[in-house]
């Protein structure tokens, strides 16, 4: 095939809800059984799976007539070597481009939302149509880049794990978690639901719930209050924050230092005190994480590298 470039596009994809439950129940017909007997309806994750694929195609088809071009589903990207001139190309929801980034390096990365009736994009500015496009202009540098701070957590062995929206610190499962907190020369032993530091991409998630969680609160004991973080807390912030998830008072442990901001010059330190099932993930994806027992201390600040969206 005659192409324009020897450009790399590396496309990511996802598996839609209906490949997950032909995955879980073998065949196709067994899924509809099971999703129709309980109400559902099986029409929807039908017309989303051929839309989403619909999409793929068309998108694959206009890149291989500008470079080379290679697919790959998201559950491999922990495991693939991009080239440093890559240019990625996330098919999916949100979620995806969220995942993809923190395996990036110098690569640019360009969100697709396959079904806009279906799914808002915030992070997926173009559609299907517009991307030959926007590939082309990326390739001559005619696109504006938006870049990402990432959070980044280092063990005291040298593991490292990145979080474009958030970090978990905790216990695997729904026990409490034990450890030892320090911020700036402030140290407290807690026991709670775990700690989550949030960057600025993240702050209209897990830590919009949290906050919205205290508002209710406090609504509920008569105290009308509003919280909310600095509206210039944003993606390209140099800055995280952390909150401790239901802290435990009690002769052992406090519940004094359970919010605040980390920056490069104030990381943020955590020893586990937990003889098994502490982990660090970020982003929701509890199967890529770190092991976080009694031995291992972390320290959680900003990440030199940045994650870089064409908008």
């Amino acid at each position: 095939m005659d192409r324009a470039t020897e450009q790399k596009f590396i496309v990511i994809t996802q598996k839609t809800r209906l490949e997950q439950l032909i995955h879980r129940y073998n065949y196709k017909g067994q899924a509809k059984f099971y999703i129709e007997s309980h109400g559902g309806n099986f029409t929807d994750y039908e017309n989303e799976d051929t839309i989403y694929h619909d999409a793929v195609s068309q998108a694959v088809q206009s890149l291989q007539n500008i470079g080379r071009v290679q697919v790959i589903d998201r559950e491999f990207i922990p495991r693939y070597i991009f080239g440093a001139d890559d240019i990625v190309i996330a098919i999916g929801r949100d979620g995806l481009v969220v995942n993809v980034l923190k395996y990036l390096t110098t690569q640019k990365l360009i969100g697709v939302n396959p079904d806009p009736k279906r799914w808002d994009g915030v992070l997926l500015p173009f559609e299907v149509g517009e991307l030959s496009k926007i590939a082309v202009e990326t390739i001559a540098e005619k696109r504006s880049l938006q870049y990402i701070t990432f959070a980044e957590a280092v063990t005291n062995d040298g593991q490292r794990i990145y979080g474009v929206n958030d970090l978990f610190i905790g216990q695997k499962t729904h026990t409490s978690a034990w450890y030892e907190i320090s911020l700036d020369g402030t140290q407290e032993r807690q026991c709670s639901s775990g700690v989550i530091c949030s960057t600025g991409l993240g702050k209209t998630g897990w830590l919009q719930s949290i906050l919205k969680g205290a508002e209710g609160i406090s609504r509920y004991c008569g105290i009308e209050k509003h919280f909310s973080i600095d509206s210039d807390f944003n993606s390209g912030s140099e800055r995280l924050y952390f909150t401790v998830r239901e802290p435990f008072p009690s002769k052992a442990t406090g519940t004094n230092l359970i919010f605040g901001e980390v920056t490069k010059e104030k990381p943020l330190q955590i020893s586990s005190l937990m003889s098994e099932n502490g982990v660090i993930f970020s982003d929701g994806i509890e199967a890529d994480y770190l092991e976080f027992n009694s031995g291992s201390t972390v320290t959680i600040g900003i990440a030199d590298k940045k994650g870089c969206l064409v908008i």
